[in-house]
């Protein structure tokens, strides 16, 4: 079958056509629906590639041309091949970690919880850490206590962290050893809920976690790297080429080189470190190590918490929680002086905000630092700095994004989870400007799409299902979902490929298939772009591939 080609599929051929002995091909792959990405994304036939980079997209009498005899053929056998996915916001060492302790993404009750705790207790006699449980769907409709757990394990400490990161609940024996009583006062930033008579609940948020830290310390030495390397396999087995690795130690980079120098990185990293490590990233930024496999040039910080734990600053107060409005962690002197500073040094910032006034605020914060420091004395004349996860914004703000060069770097898992509780914390009003993806692109802005995982699963295909169909994956949304924000495929599949690259300055080399761009692919069981809706939710990564070569693959596994 031959396919009509225009724009970006053009200018690929050109590539191909060349009168002198066309470059032999290391890899090509064929025989499948191949979408180029991009405006245009047309389909082409075949994708030959060397040397790490594309060489020809185009029809198959053309890139055929470029095969050899060392040249290895791959048969896609019908599966649809598109422009690498790249998670725009996950935290991999989390990921790798969710997978080596207590996963509580399945739990469904206070009863499961127990259950699996008790389990737990059983088989070990340390202290009980895990993470993953969300409790807006539970029977209970209540969050999990001290109570709860010492029920099940009394003698010894038990944390266990929410989904979101934002919140944990630990039980009596925790609570003592961290120092945490009735008379501990909430730090800034942060709660510790209580009872009628004022003692702890068990229920820790925000900043108010630290104390708990000595029971959550992440691997250190050779088991911090497994924990990486694992995390990066899970991503790839997600379908996932590249990830931006948000919250990272800057010395964990050179973790992330490491691995790639030997082969064992499946995945194109851009890391956003910590606050405290600024001077290390401006010191070197920006840095690009193991041939653009990892890249460091951000920083991430928190203007506030997250919705579930209503700690994400709000306008107004929480619906459900008349006597709240959330939690500011960001001041404002010393966040001003960082911007600044970062629009000198080159360093990429990015901002955690969830709530309407966390949103407003730091748009303010960033539209004072630009004003402040005009283009000439920029290191970067264009920025582009982020706001993570944008969830609810005050529908005056939402035009304020593309005129300040501000990406969106949202999460559409979000959406799909937290419907189930958003309209009691944030009432239906206030859904309006909530997930407004669709919103947000009509007035211009970027909106990079990631998963935030281990926050989420963090699977490719839920997320492309989530902004394409704004649904649960029970096919359920509620009262006032708006459903008018799901985006068209070509759209979703921008948001999880063009849009990332363009947001670390990278889109003349990722996010499409053309002649040049770096050969980044990921591949699945069905056509993202034609499979009927409620379809999107069963789809399955076949492969990956980074610079040309095989990452992951299914059959391998």
């Amino acid at each position: 079958m031959r396919i009509m080609l225009t724009g970006l599929a053009l200018l690929a051929l050109a590539g191909c056509d060349q009168t002198a002995s066309p470059q032999a091909a290391e890899t090509v792959f064929s025989g499948g629906t191949i979408h180029t990405g991009g405006i245009d994304n047309v389909q082409v036939e075949m994708v030959a590639t060397a040397n790490g980079r594309v060489i020809c997209a185009g029809e198959s009498d053309q890139c055929s041309a470029h095969i050899g005899p060392q040249t290895q053929e791959i048969d896609l056998g019908g599966a649809a091949m598109f422009p690498g996915f790249t998670d725009a916001h996950v935290h991999i060492i989390g990921v790798g970690m969710r997978e080596l302790s207590l996963n509580l993404d399945d739990v469904r009750s206070i009863a499961e919880l127990q259950a699996r705790v008790a389990e737990a207790a059983e088989e070990d006699t340390g202290v009980i850490a895990g993470r993953g449980w969300i409790e807006t769907h539970w029977p209970e409709g209540r969050f999990p206590t001290a109570a709860d757990l010492d029920a099940v394990a009394p003698d010894r400490p038990v944390v266990l962290v929410r989904a979101d990161g934002h919140a944990l609940v630990a039980n009596s024996a925790a609570l003592a050893e961290a120092g945490v009583t009735a008379d501990t006062p909430d730090p800034d930033g942060g709660e510790i809920l209580r009872d009628e008579t004022g003692a702890a609940t068990g229920m820790i948020i925000d900043t108010a976690m630290a104390p708990f830290s000595i029971f959550l310390r992440e691997p250190e030495g050779e088991a911090r790297v497994r924990a990486y390397e694992l995390g990066a396999r899970v991503l790839a087995a997600s379908g996932w080429t590249g990830a931006h690795s948000m919250s990272m130690r800057y010395d964990d980079v050179d973790i992330l080189v490491r691995l790639a120098e030997e082969g064992r990185l499946p995945l194109r990293v851009h890391v956003y470190a910590n606050p405290e490590d600024y001077d290390a990233v401006a010191a070197r930024a920006p840095r690009v190590e193991a041939g653009g496999r990892v890249t460091a040039n951000g920083v991430k910080f928190y203007m506030d918490g997250a919705l579930g734990s209503r700690g994400a600053a709000l306008l107004s107060p929480y619906d459900d929680a008349p006597g709240s409005t959330g939690l500011f962690i960001a001041r404002s002197e010393e966040t001003a002086q960082i911007m600044r500073r970062a629009l000198i040094d080159g360093v990429q910032l990015s901002g955690h905000a969830i709530g309407d006034a966390g949103n407003r605020r730091l748009l303010d914060w960033i539209e004072a630092a630009l004003d402040e420091t005009p283009p000439g004395e920029r290191a970067i004349a264009d920025p582009r700095w982020r706001i993570e996860h944008a969830q609810v914004l005050h529908p005056d703000d939402i035009a304020r994004f593309e005129p300040l060069g501000v990406v969106a770097s949202m999460q559409p898992s979000h959406a799909i989870g937290d419907l189930h509780f958003a309209p009691s914390r944030i009432g239906i009003q206030r859904l309006e400007g909530a997930y407004a993806w669709r919103s947000l692109i009509e007035t211009g802005a970027i909106i990079a799409g990631g998963s935030d995982a281990p926050v989420e699963r963090g699977e490719a295909r839920i997320e492309f299902y989530a902004a394409a169909v704004r649904r649960d994956l029970d096919g359920y949304a509620g009262e006032g979902w708006n459903l008018h924000q799901a985006l068209d495929r070509e759209t979703a599949l921008r948001l999880f490929t063009q849009w990332p690259a363009w947001t670390v300055h990278l889109d003349h080399e990722l996010g499409r298939i053309a002649t040049g761009y770096r050969a980044d692919f990921s591949v699945f069981d069905m056509d993202l772009m034609t499979a009927p809706e409620l379809d999107l939710r069963h789809a399955r990564p076949v492969m990956t591939i980074v610079d040309g070569q095989v990452a992951w693959r299914a059959d391998a596994e």
